[in-house]
């Protein structure tokens, strides 16, 4: 979502581009909803360490074929510990985008060989410090990263029933569910069950006067969803425009960070249920743009509440706006960084036989 408004500018400023992405269920499907051509490498190792490390050896090898063939003067990424590495191998210059520093194993596998770090003005440059970045390698924008592509969104004005037929969204409200990351390294069993438990609670109170859609992020929770709550909540068998899917809810239960953002800045109600702390939610919780749950009475009573009151969703809906209107773009930011790198590499070539001169070492 970020890096397809990004890659459409660099592309009409004549750069070349190839992106890549690995055999990721939701990455795949949104990429060819998005019309985002991608070159797929490897796979996701799923929940289990050991697949983990496997798969993500693996991509690193199949990967570095691929680049270095490409030949790139930058590699820009999230933090991809196997994009650092093969960037780091093949002495590229590497931008990474990170609004997670609580995604400790990956962070630590890659923030350390980024030389620029681009990130939301919220998260205190203390946050970076365990992965040993210099404060003067991190660019921080006054915006939160779903402004990339929120600016430019434009509904395709489609209705509950086109998206779901007829006769399956037949009541007036609906509430919209995100699961948790549950094969995320840094999300436990404990934290696993206790956003389920919350899950249940809203399917068991609110099936008999709400449509309950789940958007589910791994292919075993739309099967153990489907079977968990059947004929009371639909569970989405394919991927969907998530905008699209916010645009006809009436409010939003997120278990993770970016859609629940998504959510917020769109204006409509948000209640999290993520069950770890995230400085993008904290922020928008100052705000009154989330509420931030972890027990199940003060769920059902604030769903109830936002049930019976529509002045709520106008509230939230004004608020928003006052908010996005005084973000900057991320894809600025993001393009003038790369130009400076583009800069400094062709200065380094320009100058590469004079002694002492090494712009790479000195960024």
């Amino acid at each position: 979502m970020f890096f397809k408004p990004a890659v459409n500018e660099l592309e009409k400023s004549g750069h070349e581009v190839l992106s890549t992405s690995r055999n990721y269920r939701e990455c795949n499907q949104l990429a060819k909803i998005k019309n985002l051509n991608l070159t797929i490498v490897g796979k996701h190792g799923g929940d289990l360490k050991y697949q983990k490390l496997r798969q993500s050896a693996h991509r690193t090898y199949l990967l570095a074929e691929i680049v270095n063939k490409f030949n790139p003067c930058i590699s820009v990424s999230y933090s991809s510990p196997e994009a650092t590495r093969v960037a780091f191998g093949l002495g590229i210059r590497k931008i990474s985008l990170n609004d997670s520093p609580h995604s400790y194993s990956v962070n630590k596998l890659s923030i350390p060989l980024t030389n620029y770090l681009l990130c939301p003005w919220i998260i205190p440059y203390k946050a970076w410090s365990p992965f040993g970045i210099h404060r003067n390698q991190i660019i921080r924008y006054k915006a939160l990263d779903p402004v990339a592509w929120l600016r430019s969104y434009r509904s395709e004005g489609y209705t509950r029933k086109d998206l779901f037929g007829k006769n399956k969204l037949l009541k007036e409200w609906t509430i919209l569910i995100r699961p948790t990351e549950s094969a995320a390294s840094y999300i436990s069993t404990k934290n696993i069950q206790s956003n389920l438990s919350l899950m249940d609670s809203i399917v068991s109170t609110f099936h008999r006067t709400s449509n309950i859609i789940f958007l589910c992020r791994y292919q075993d929770q739309v099967v153990d969803f489907s079977n968990r709550y059947r004929g009371r909540a639909i569970v989405s068998k394919e991927t969907m425009d998530g905008l699209e899917l916010i645009s006809i809810c009436d409010v939003f239960v997120g278990g993770g960070g970016t859609m629940s953002a998504e959510a917020a800045l769109m204006g409509k109600p948000v209640i999290s249920i993520a069950p770890i702390s995230f400085y993008i939610n904290d922020y928008l919780k100052r705000l009154n743009l989330i509420w931030q749950v972890s027990d199940k009475s003060t769920l059902l009573k604030l769903l109830t509440k936002l049930q019976e009151n529509s002045q709520m969703q106008i509230t939230q809906q004004r608020l928003a706006k006052k908010v996005m209107d005084k973000m900057e773009d991320p894809i600025k930011i993001l393009l003038d960084t790369i130009n400076i790198v583009i800069n400094k590499a062709m200065d380094r070539k320009i100058h590469a036989r004079k002694p002492g001169r090494d712009s790479f070492r000195r960024m």
